[in-house]
């Protein structure tokens, strides 16, 4: 399973960016999809994720109300729509695939990452 992140880059703060996650490789329905983030000397944080069918969506504190999960069955691919962006939100996104729960907030319950895209706002 491949995953490409594409999508970040840099913003201001109130400004809005989306980024998507391309899946290849198997069958992108069995997958519970998240969003993971890092930033720069900071341990690697749970963002988001959602279930297989796409009906559930779960966020971290942080993220909730300001950015949305979603994902496309036809394109395999998922996304995360980024609102009201803080500078507390700068850091490198990475989307996972796991075979867990939709709610799964542990880095541990996704098996494959794909390489990060940098998200940096600015005040």
């Amino acid at each position: 399973v491949q995953l490409q992140a594409s999508g970040g880059g840099m913003a201001q703060a109130g400004d809005s960016l989306r980024l998507s996650c391309e899946v290849s490789g198997s069958s992108f329905s069995r997958y519970v999809m998240a969003w993971f983030r890092q930033a720069p000397g900071k341990e690697r944080e749970y963002v988001s994720s959602i279930n297989r069918s796409g009906n559930q969506a779960f966020y971290a504190d942080s993220v909730r109300g300001r950015f949305t999960i979603s994902r496309n069955k036809a394109q395999n691919t998922v996304a995360l729509q980024m609102d009201n962006l803080k500078p507390e939100d700068t850091a490198l996104y990475y989307c996972a695939a796991g075979q867990s729960f939709g709610s799964s907030s542990s880095s541990g319950a996704y098996d494959y990452w794909g390489l990060g895209t940098q998200v940096t706002v600015s005040s």
